[in-house]
């Protein structure tokens, strides 16, 4: 009799859960094992033939672009996301000190997370690091009028330094997250830590930190994830071209150039599964180094 009570209450649950089911296997399940095997053809959107793994010895051996590409990216995310997370987790640990309208800062600081990703605001940046942007504006004002002759979104000596000061910029998600972890810290330690003598680095260093480790561990995933899907600032500051000498050609912009401007969807789909191995790979070192550090201790 439970039995059958528990099959009935099973069977309204998937009933439930069939439009979730269906869209998840037409839309995602099945587009994803399609590109897997498109990304073994020479695909034109007109004629599909089956080349094997030859797009994939051609990423590595003879594509230059897709070289310089990885080199961007990973620039920005070694870069961006180191600064993003000290960013967001100082900001959240300022916020837990008790000042006064905490709720006005916290929405103030979350506003550039929903608007960061946005075409208007990548055309904005780009009008703030032009050469007669408010940037340059500025330095003129603090004397440094060398320094303001150069349009920072053009140069490639600086132009992906822009874009990662934008993604800073965007630290409100994970600085929420970060500040839901730190208030779940007991009181009680930092009480017994402080009557002991010790100071706000040793609270951090001693307390903070190892309690808030399954936190900065998937804030840490998930930022390397973002970074390396980063897209819609660079497409719009250079046009979908890169940028000057490629300075701004990320993975995904490459990615979209050979599928969409030139019609290589099989070259395309083999980097989106290049892509999808090094985000899988990188994120399981992290997550075990960051397991061990945890059983371990700081």
């Amino acid at each position: 009799m439970k039995t059958n009570r528990l099959r009935c209450s099973n069977g309204h649950a998937y009933l439930f859960l069939t439009p979730w089911l269906v869209g998840t296997i037409f839309f995602f399940v099945v587009p994803m094992f399609y590109s897997l095997y498109i990304s073994f053809t020479n695909y034109n959107m007109a004629r599909m033939d089956f080349v094997g793994i030859r797009n994939y010895l051609e990423m590595f051996t003879s594509d230059r672009r897709f070289i310089t590409a990885c080199k961007v990216t990973l620039r920005y995310v070694v870069l961006a996301v180191p600064i993003r997370l000290v960013v967001s987790l100082g900001i959240a640990i300022l916020l837990k000190s008790g000042i006064r309208c905490l709720r006005l800062y916290r929405a103030l600081y979350y506003i550039p997370s929903l608007l960061g990703g946005s075409v208007a605001i990548s055309l904005l940046w780009s009008q703030v690091f032009g050469l007669n942007g408010i940037f340059n504006h500025a330095l003129k004002l603090l004397g440094f009028s060398e320094s303001a002759q150069i349009s920072w979104v053009s140069n490639p000596k600086t132009s992906v330094y822009t874009l990662i000061v934008l993604l800073v910029w965007q630290f409100g998600s994970s600085m929420i997250v970060f500040l839901a972890g730190i208030k779940q810290v007991p009181t009680e330690l930092y009480e017994s830590a402080a009557i002991d003598g010790a100071g706000c680095v040793r609270l951090f260093t001693s307390i903070t930190l190892p309690m808030i480790m399954p936190i900065l561990q998937f804030n840490l995933i998930m930022e390397i994830i973002n970074a390396f899907q980063a897209f819609t600032p660079a497409f719009i500051i250079t046009n979908g071209t890169g940028g000057t000498l490629d300075s701004m050609l990320f993975y995904t912009l490459y990615m979209y150039i050979k599928g969409f401007n030139q019609f290589q969807m099989g070259y395309s789909a083999a980097m989106a599964w290049v892509l999808l191995l090094a985000i899988a790979v990188v994120s399981a070192v992290v997550y075990a180094i960051s397991n061990r550090y945890a059983d371990n201790g700081l």
